[in-house]
């Protein structure tokens, strides 16, 4: 080209000299944060078949639900429970709403005996669905061993399930030079493992497994159950069984839930999980009691740690919860463990033409023990 003299910044962006200017980052606004499975962390161990299985146990019940509301509720010595072998000769029981004391003096089939006004208690009256507390047993000096009372130890599982994104990049790609991207590859492979992390974390809260054929085959897909499909004891809804109304999320319904896990269970919920509505309500529980001074710069009205009288909580705010839900988990009782040997990792496919193919593959299932120790409410507002 011969010389004009002319400067080519002058000239027009149209040039062939003229370098695009594109910035070395690709922006993603897809969602892909992971904010469960971060704070759950790393299993300490991976699971060993594709139904993994774990053992549970509880201690003997210490309390019962009345049956049927006595002829005489002050006077009548003969109780009929829900489980009257729950019960032993020595027990002292306690109606839960009295302060009379009882002793137990004999269990039968349907019904308890009991002495009323114990230890010179006043004799009080209550009715069927009423809950009797057994304060402890009181063993009669010199006296034989009673008969072994035991729980039996429950076996709980979940399936496996597998998870992957095929990666395809031609060879024409690969010898480019490409903006913002020093490998094709690489980058591919970098944005299916987002992909597929926020898929996990999803599948971690809201997935279920078949009805039939839980364990797959070529023709049926293996998937695993979340966390919501197996939260039944504490699945609260506003205004039912007891349970305060009001579709808005606030301080008495949150702590009414953790009150009856606490009372349940021997279960330490810290983490409180929740969409971007039900975040924005827990962080105005303390606006009203929020001030400010002249001088402050920084206008804050955020909740990230909670401290109920039932412990410390974490609140986590996570995407894929559904909008209406608040989920009360103990994390020292959550695992998303991989197959052993089957985290996410890249694996080379074999190429039939002019291109690099490989997946990104990993085989994962949740671990929730105990599931009685935590909780969900549900039908909260979202608008």
């Amino acid at each position: 080209m011969a010389f004009t003299g002319k400067a080519t910044y002058g000239a027009g962006a149209t040039l062939p000299e003229i370098a695009e200017d594109v910035a070395d980052l690709v922006s993603i606004i897809s969602p892909s944060e992971t904010a469960l499975l971060d704070a759950l962390g790393d299993a300490a161990t991976p699971a060993r078949s594709t139904h993994h299985e774990w053992l549970e146990d509880e201690l003997l019940p210490n309390k019962d639900t009345v049956k049927t509301t006595p002829t005489n509720p002050t006077e009548d010595t003969d109780i009929e429970m829900d489980h009257p072998s729950y019960f032993r000769v020595g027990d002292q029981v306690q109606i839960a709403s009295n302060s009379e004391l009882m002793l137990v003096t004999a269990v039968g089939d349907t019904t308890i005996t009991v002495i009323r006004g114990y230890g010179g208690t006043t004799a009080q009256g209550f009715q069927a669905g009423d809950v009797m507390n057994i304060l402890g047993n009181a063993a009669l000096e010199g006296d034989d061993a009673d008969a072994a009372r035991f729980t039996t130890r429950t076996r709980k599982g979940n399936w496996t399930q597998i998870f992957s994104k095929t990666t395809s990049v031609s060879g024409s790609d690969l010898a480019v030079r490409q903006l913002a991207v020093s490998d094709e590859l690489d980058a591919q492979k970098a944005k299916a493992l987002r992909e597929l992390l926020r898929d996990l974390e999803g599948t971690v809260i809201n997935g279920i497994a078949p009805e039939s054929n839980p364990q797959g085959s070529d023709t049926v897909r293996r998937t695993m159950d979340g966390i919501i499909p197996q939260l039944e004891t504490n699945h609260f809804v506003p205004g039912t069984g007891g349970f305060p109304s009001g579709g808005d999320l606030d301080e008495t319904k949150l702590n009414t839930a953790l009150r009856l896990i606490w009372e349940n269970s021997s279960g330490q919920v810290d983490l409180i999980v929740v969409n971007g509505y039900q975040k924005r309500k827990i962080s105005s529980f303390t606006s009203q009691m929020q001030s400010y001074a002249p001088a402050d710069e920084a206008f804050r009205q955020y909740v990230g740690i909670y401290e109920s009288d039932f412990g410390v909580q974490r609140v986590i705010l996570s995407r894929w919860v559904p909008a209406d839900i608040v989920l009360l988990l103990d994390s020292s009782r959550i695992n998303v463990p991989p197959l052993a040997g089957r985290s996410f990792h890249y694996k080379p496919l074999a190429a039939s033409g002019d291109f690099e193919r490989g997946q990104i593959i990993g085989e994962y299932t949740l671990e929730l023990r105990n599931e009685a120790a935590q909780g969900y409410i549900s039908g909260l507002s979202t608008s």
